[in-house]
């Protein structure tokens, strides 16, 4: 168990889920739960993508970098970059392939809302700066950027070989991610020990975009964001209660909730944080370390951790 929710003296629901660690080598050093059994990584491969991305030739400056390693709330700041790196590239909206959405954020929504833009957009789904990136790959290469999104595309081949140099992969299947781009099997072990890489020297653009500016890679308030605010890190977060971080000279840690929820993955993620000393003890990310459960409007519960690493 990961995580229980109590409310008003009573725990009424429980989440299960692993932790994985990893030293910089990306040797599991600490765990929890079973850290090989598979899952999609969505989100979490964002970096991964991004670096492939860049080796065939896009040159970014690093806010849009870390738009396009983003699931993005879709503020005005976050779409006006995806805007920006389409148009950089000859490219616009039309030619994004994720489907049309509204912005992740509540308040980036009515923010829209309030300016007259109450339609579903591509431009608005938090994947869009993942897919601006890859079209823009597409057009640096000079591979059509119709199709970009198939598994036998250029792109999509180079993709999962940067997946697999990083050991990532548990095997080479490939599923298709919310956003209609693929996406990888891993485990909690592999991920971890990709997340290991990060700060190795290849990836020093996408570390440095991540880390210099984490609300762009996510938005304000997001477990992520804090993370990385909080620590020498970069963090990214993933659909269905997934959350990887790599913290400089350290090295990474995933947490993966099996019923996909993102409030135990927050709150489990930090734990682990504390438990390998990695937070400190005047850090703000302490304050975070149970979060609120609500009732009429004032905290009556929390959601806390109810799980201690192993340790190698």
């Amino acid at each position: 168990m990961l995580a229980v929710v109590e409310r008003s003296g009573l725990d009424e629901a429980f989440h299960e889920g692993c932790v994985a660690v990893a030293d910089p080598s990306g040797r599991l050093t600490a765990w929890f739960g079973d850290v090989d059994r598979h899952f999609f990584v969505r989100s979490a491969a964002k970096p991964f993508q991004a670096a492939v991305c860049l080796q065939s030739g896009v040159d970014l400056p690093p806010e849009h970098l870390a738009v396009a390693c983003a699931s993005h709330d879709g503020t005005p700041v976050h779409v006006e970059i995806v805007r920006r790196i389409l148009s950089d590239g000859g490219l616009d909206e039309s030619d994004l392939g994720c489907p049309p959405a509204r912005p992740l954020s509540a308040t980036a929504d009515r923010e829209w809302a309030g300016r007259g833009s109450t339609e579903r957009r591509r431009v608005f789904h938090d994947c869009s700066g993942k897919h601006a990136l890859m079209l823009r790959a597409c057009v640096a290469a000079g591979w059509d950027p119709a199709g970009y999104l198939d598994p036998g595309h250029p792109l999509q081949i180079r993709q999962l070989e940067g997946m697999r140099a990083v050991g990532a992969l548990v095997d080479d299947t490939v599923g298709i991610d919310g956003c209609g781009a693929p996406v990888f099997r891993v485990s909690g072990r592999t991920l971890a020990a990709a997340y290991a890489r990060l700060s190795d020297p290849v990836f020093a653009p996408v570390w440095t975009a991540m880390h210099r500016y984490p609300a762009l890679v996510s938005g304000s308030g997001n477990a992520d964001t804090e993370i990385a605010v909080g620590l020498h890190a970069v963090a990214k977060r993933g659909a269905e209660g997934l959350l990887a971080v790599a913290v400089a000279g350290r090295g990474s840690l995933v947490v993966r909730c099996w019923d996909g929820s993102e409030r135990a993955v927050a709150v489990a993620a930090l734990s682990a944080l504390d438990q390998l000393g990695w937070i400190g003890e005047r850090t703000p990310l302490r304050q975070s370390l149970g979060r609120p459960v609500r009732g009429g409007g004032v905290p009556v519960g929390s959601v806390r951790p109810v799980f201690q690493l192993e340790h190698a």
